[in-house]
């Protein structure tokens, strides 16, 4: 049994963590803390951290963990290059699971994604395009931006200089070099993501339509279980799913 600890157990998918936990019987949900709680209180009384609150958070949520070896799974996104050193640095010290996304099937979509870069070359344009529901704070979203830089890296390009973000007025023709990226919102839609490859006379595109939370939480909690006695270290959802 795997006793975790929710941060962010106010939000959508704190909630659907709480939930879906239940339903489990590998894990014990042992603590929760949300805004204006005692973090470092939820973090002693478990085993595991279960990180989805707010990028601001997570950086010192990452610093208690690493101060009291408790393994941390991050599911927040948006942070700044400054918060992404922080919670590096705990990285040092603890087992850290932290991916853009969750899901299974998202997973499997960044493997695929990587493999139809592999075998289409760059005869193909690139454009990744997201949709998320209208309360969503940041874009694109962690899980497009990891889309992103994944293709970038097949095409052994710097993703800052190759990504291009939305097109509006006379911006000239495309060139075969950028990664289109483009953010919807609207309405309650929990996550899609569509890569799709375009060339002359033929175009492939590869989509993950998310219609619950609960896709999500599970793959949290997996990544829990699975990290509780790993080494320190940053791993992903795709060591979890064994797919590197």
């Amino acid at each position: 049994m795997t006793n975790v600890a929710i941060i962010g157990c106010k939000g959508r998918m704190g909630q659907m963590l709480i939930a879906c936990a239940e339903r489990m019987d590998e894990v014990k949900v042992t603590a929760a803390a949300d805004m204006g709680d005692d973090i470092g209180a939820a973090v002693r009384n478990c085993d595991v951290v279960i990180d989805f609150s707010f990028h601001a958070v997570t950086a010192s949520v990452a610093e208690q963990c690493a101060a009291l070896k408790k393994p941390l799974v991050i599911g927040t996104t948006g942070h700044t290059p400054e918060e992404k050193e922080q919670i590096t640095r705990a990285a040092k010290q603890i087992p850290l699971v932290w991916t853009s996304n969750y899901s299974t099937g998202v997973n499997t979509l960044f493997w695929l994604a990587r493999k139809a870069a592999e075998i289409l070359g760059t005869s193909f344009d690139i454009e990744v395009v997201e949709m998320h529901h209208r309360h969503k704070k940041d874009a694109p979203s962690g899980t497009a931006d990891t889309l992103g830089r994944i293709l970038a890296e097949v095409r052994h390009q710097q993703y800052e200089q190759v990504v291009r973000h939305g097109r509006e007025g006379i911006v000239g023709e495309r060139t075969s070099e950028e990664i289109g990226m483009h953010s919807l919102r609207g309405g309650d839609v929990v996550g899609d993501h569509t890569v799709i490859f375009a060339a002359q006379g033929e175009r492939v595109e590869l989509s993950h339509k998310a219609s619950s939370r609960e896709t999500f939480a599970n793959g949290a909690l997996r990544a829990a279980v699975w990290c509780a006695n790993k080494t320190p270290g940053i791993y992903t959802m795709q060591d979890v799913l064994g797919l590197k």
